[in-house]
């Protein structure tokens, strides 16, 4: 049997939210973006935009559930990462670790209001 070799190890994300609009507001602010409202069929969803339809993406979705996952997603930021941080202060998460430099761009860990952990990372 041959191995396996996916072109993204990640083809999905999702990250629970009390409230999925502020919390949208949030994820909009922080990455200067804009998330798409959809019905996936059990619940009104959160869509992350990519360039591509065919690129790994995720969704915000509304929880009651007060358990959050250790698991960390790692999200596109824009540049510069200074100013994506400042954003995610104002609007709600907090900043819980320095920048960490990587031969290939740059990450900072963070919360969102609700606890989740997020690294923001941007590209050299």
């Amino acid at each position: 049997m041959s191995q396996f070799t996916p072109t993204n190890a990640v083809v999905w994300f999702e990250i629970p939210v009390s409230d999925l609009d502020k919390s949208a507001s949030f994820y909009e602010t922080v990455l200067n973006t804009k998330l798409t409202e959809m019905d996936m069929g059990g619940g009104v969803t959160k869509i992350f935009p990519t360039d591509n339809p065919n690129n790994p993406a995720g969704h915000l979705y509304q929880s009651d559930s007060s358990v959050r996952s250790d698991m960390v997603v790692h999200l596109a930021a824009p540049e510069p990462l200074e100013e994506s941080m400042g954003r995610v202060m104002e609007a709600g998460g907090e900043v819980t670790g320095e920048i960490t430099p990587l031969p290939v761009g740059r990450f900072v860990y963070c919360k969102d209001p609700d606890g989740n952990q997020i690294g923001l990372y941007t590209a050299n």
